[in-house]
């Protein structure tokens, strides 16, 4: 199963990584970093494909994923 690690404190919540998920593995979440933006979340690692299109997508780098 592939793996997913963010890199919360960096992210602007744009919602890019998640409009992109084919599986809707991520979210935008309810807490906020140290910046302010509510940050994406991972609400179903289950589901995760390992296709990489959220951490492509990324403009800031946050995400990585492990196969």
């Amino acid at each position: 199963m592939p793996k997913l690690e963010l890199r919360t404190e960096n992210c602007k919540s744009c919602g890019f990584c998640v409009a992109v998920c084919p599986k809707k593995v991520l979210e935008l979440g309810e807490e906020v970093n140290k910046k302010g933006y509510h940050y994406v979340v991972a609400k179903r690692p289950e589901d995760c494909i390992g296709c990489m299109q959220c951490a492509i997508m990324c403009p800031d780098a946050i995400i990585e994923v492990y196969k």
